[in-house]
């Protein structure tokens, strides 16, 4: 049985959920009534093969409305590389440069897959940063970071490669296999599971797409500087992208499927990649393992992170989400978003979780709203076992 529409304040949640995940709705409600400013949300929850929770909310918005992810878009690239190395296509300790030549000058000719996975090759740039033209396409960026000197020494520290990580990899997969990492997104994953994920979104379903905005902060409200200024300006490129929020809003960003941010999903999308990695969608076989899981989801790298100088865990390229959300268990394996997505797949309680927006979130505000909802959805799913 399902229970639907309800009423949240200025706006209305839509959608279904399961019995006993009514908590998630009033969670998700809590969340769209405290919006500061009109704000496109969705929440999708897969468990054990159905999707329990579909709920939507914001001017314009349905189930079916896309929009821009950011970094959740990593999840994708990592799970592609998951699946190469579980073909035996990848080895995760043999060097880049092996795969791809080019990549082996200045200091980078001993960094491993699983280094360059785990954060730890310090090339997050290069030195005269970006053009948003070049930050759209992956193959650009791979072409110029091949030259590029580390910005640290190699597996001595980490930092997170926030817009090259997916190039990087990208490029890897590119040389190993003769397909791009986001052709095979879509050959392994999106087309034959239905997700509405996207890593190169087709012109005519641009029409679903629904901008990302920026937050408008608080009057006298100030974000903290990072430790390494300007690491993060490089990292990011700020002086030519100064604000990330307009990036998947770029035609050329959502048509390349830029793999570190510019993938666009809804949060049943999102859900559903995820679900279908563990093998909680619609009876569907899992995509992975569990040794690859187990190998992908192991902390790598643990410390201060040197570009954003904050406290941080990484495993192969996935974040550590138990940390972050306390009610999951170290299992749990996912990638957030800068405007405050998340999606993540938990395997021992057989779920999986999407979460979109489409206005940035202002500095904590997504990881509580994303904490109460996945309370919420832990102690649901506990319920039903």
């Amino acid at each position: 049985m399902l229970t639907s529409d309800r009423e949240a304040g200025e706006g209305t949640v839509h959608g279904q959920v399961h019995d006993g995940f009514e908590g998630v709705r009033e969670a998700f409600a809590h969340v769209v009534r405290e919006q500061p400013q009109p704000t496109g949300q969705q929440l999708a929850v897969y468990s054990d093969g159905v999707r329990v929770v579909d709920l939507w909310a914001g001017p314009g918005v349905d189930g079916d409305t896309l929009t821009g992810v950011f970094s959740v878009s990593k999840g994708a690239a990592y799970i592609v590389v998951a699946l190469l190395v579980q073909d035996g296509v990848l080895d995760l300790d043999r060097t880049v440069s092996s795969y791809w030549p080019e990549f082996g000058q200045a200091g980078k000719e001993r960094i491993t897959l699983r280094q360059l996975l785990a954060h730890q090759a310090g090339v997050v740039g290069v030195d005269d940063v970006f053009t948003i033209e070049e930050l759209a396409d992956d193959r650009l960026m791979a072409g110029r970071l091949a030259a590029q000197a580390p910005y640290w020494t190699p597996g001595t520290a980490f930092g997170y490669h926030g817009l090259v990580i997916a190039a990087l990899a990208g490029e890897v997969v590119r040389r190993a296999t003769g397909r791009s990492l986001q052709d095979w997104w879509e050959l392994r994953v999106r087309a034959p599971r239905g997700a509405d994920f996207f890593l190169g979104l087709p012109e005519e379903l641009d029409a679903r797409y629904l901008p990302v905005t920026p937050a408008v902060p608080e009057p006298g409200a100030e974000e903290p500087e990072p430790e390494s200024r300007k690491l993060l300006d490089i990292a990011f490129s700020t002086a030519h992208l100064p604000d990330l929020s307009v990036f998947p809003n770029f035609r050329l960003t959502r048509a390349l499927g830029q793999g570190s941010a510019g993938g666009v999903a809804s949060a049943r999308g999102a859900a559903a990649a995820f679900a279908a990695v563990i093998g909680v969608l619609d009876g569907s076989p899992a995509l992975l393992d569990p040794d690859t899981i187990e190998t992908f989801t192991r902390i790598h790298s643990e410390g201060t992170d040197l570009v954003g100088g904050d406290e941080s865990r990484f495993a192969l390229g996935f974040q550590v989400l138990d940390a972050r959300y306390d009610v999951l268990g170290a299992d749990a394996f996912g990638h957030g978003g800068a405007a405050g997505a998340m999606a993540f797949a938990s395997p021992a309680r057989g779920f999986a979780y999407g979460y979109v927006r489409s206005r940035f979130a202002l500095g904590d505000s997504a990881d509580k709203e994303n904490t109460m909802m996945i309370g919420e959805v832990v102690a649901a799913v506990r319920g039903r076992k």
